[in-house]
């Protein structure tokens, strides 16, 4: 039968729009069942811990150890948080994609980080989100006929895919549609091209409209509440967060990138050769200092930052490097998890603990500086970083302050690191 070529096109430009929103909505639904998963396994961990405070010392190494091994038998290339591994595929979709980008991939990311939180590990469920999406996304790519993948639309069609997905994945992780797009500019893509940027921004909505009827219009860590006037030291207050929490940001990357320059021989030489006993001797280091200091520092840090800006959890001026140092050897064996929410805690302690020095300004205003400076830090990404939490404060009072905050971290942290989620793609890439 006859069909014109403009009804054709027509065809041909539903089915290309209509696999972006299918996938798109495919990821929200798959983050939101992702983060319920993430906080039953915490849950058990806690509910199993408060009957038997020394359990981690046990059950923190051993599901380390399994983790390790479950990953590099079945599942390599699904380590870390994800981040990189997208950044990676982005670069060389046709290369890295089919090995980085897979189902197997997906479902690997999940059960392990599910695996992890169980044990109490410092992860947090955003990096990996975006991994899931963009791999679910990419996965689509088979479904296109190939008249379509050589068509116009189809120009650069798996690049398109992943980005998308990725971008979605953090749209649905945080109820932050906004906060999706300028994470698919400044940290995936650092371009946007007009026949991209329709479809991506699409996607993203779509999974954010999923993650908003399923879990409501909620807010990450809540609703930051600043009330009344700015203080007269709020310039001081911005520049010393800024610092410190780029100090802080920066170490901790050069710490991940720069390990065989600061870590004992023995143990470097044992993170080489004996991978799996590494991850358990990073579960037992975990295990106790978060039995030492009464399990403030497992999981991804988010009820103590709540806790924090609520006012009714009290944490020592030691929490954030603490929950740093945990967060470095939750990190290092290669256990897939994230670093989003762990940073955004470890963002809240220092501003929790700048409160000594400014106390006559409100703690949810210090906090709040804290965190994005500190998340900003650790991912150079300061727009992002300035989005993510602007999303959280009732009012645009604090704006400014968040903006430059971001920014004076992000350039502190440089001189000591570039990257962190650049420099680790560039080492897949390497490998390809």
């Amino acid at each position: 039968m006859f069909q014109s070529p403009r009804l054709l096109r027509r065809q041909r430009r539903w089915l290309y729009f209509g696999m972006f929103w299918l996938g798109a909505v495919a990821t929200g639904l798959v983050a939101v069942l992702y983060a319920r998963l993430i906080d039953f396994g915490y849950e058990m961990f806690l509910h199993a811990t408060a009957r038997a405070p020394w359990l981690p010392l046990i059950v923190t190494p051993a599901f380390a150890a399994l983790g390790v091994w479950i990953t590099r038998r079945w599942f390599p290339g699904s380590e870390g948080s994800g981040i990189p591994q997208v950044i990676a595929s982005l670069h060389d979709v046709r290369e890295l994609g089919p090995r980085l980008l897979t189902l197997r991939i997906l479902v690997g990311k999940i059960a392990i980080s599910f695996l992890a939180i169980l044990g109490g590990f410092t992860i947090g469920r955003e990096g990996p989100t975006i991994h899931v999406g963009a791999a679910l996304m990419y996965s689509l790519r088979r479904w296109y006929p190939a008249r379509l993948r050589s068509s116009v639309y189809g120009v650069g069609l798996e690049h398109k895919l992943a980005l998308a997905g990725a971008a979605a994945g953090l749209s649905a992780a945080f109820n932050a549609p906004l906060a999706g797009v300028v994470f698919a500019i400044e940290e995936l893509a650092r371009s946007f091209e007009a026949r991209t940027s329709g479809v991506i921004i699409t996607a993203i909505i779509f999974a954010g409209v999923v993650s908003l009827a399923l879990q409501g219009n909620y807010v990450y860590f809540g609703t930051i509440a600043i009330h009344g006037n700015l203080p007269d030291l709020l310039f001081v207050a911005v520049v010393l967060v800024g610092v410190v929490a780029g100090l802080a940001g920066g170490v901790f990357c050069w710490l991940l990138l720069n390990t065989a320059r600061w870590m004992p021989g023995r143990l470097h030489a044992l993170r080489m050769n004996q991978p799996v006993a590494f991850g358990a001797v990073c579960g037992l280091f975990i295990a106790i200092i978060g039995v030492a200091t009464g399990g403030h520092l497992f999981g991804s840090g988010y009820a103590e930052a709540r806790g924090m800006l609520e006012g009714h959890v009290q944490l020592g001026a030691a929490y954030p490097l603490l929950k740093m140092a945990s967060m470095v050897g939750s990190y290092l064996p290669g256990t897939p998890g994230g670093l989003f929410a762990p940073s955004l805690a470890i963002g809240a302690g220092i501003g929790n603990a700048l409160h000594m020095v400014f106390g006559n300004m409100q703690l949810p205003m210090l906090i709040a500086l804290g965190m994005v400076g500190y998340l900003a830090a650790v991912t150079q990404s300061p727009i992002t970083a300035f989005v993510i939490v602007i999303e959280m404060i009732d009012g645009h009072a604090l704006v400014i302050s968040l903006m430059a905050t971001a920014l004076i971290s992000s350039q502190v942290s440089k001189l000591f690191a570039p990257p962190l989620y650049e420099a680790l793609a560039q080492r897949y890439l390497r490998k390809s």
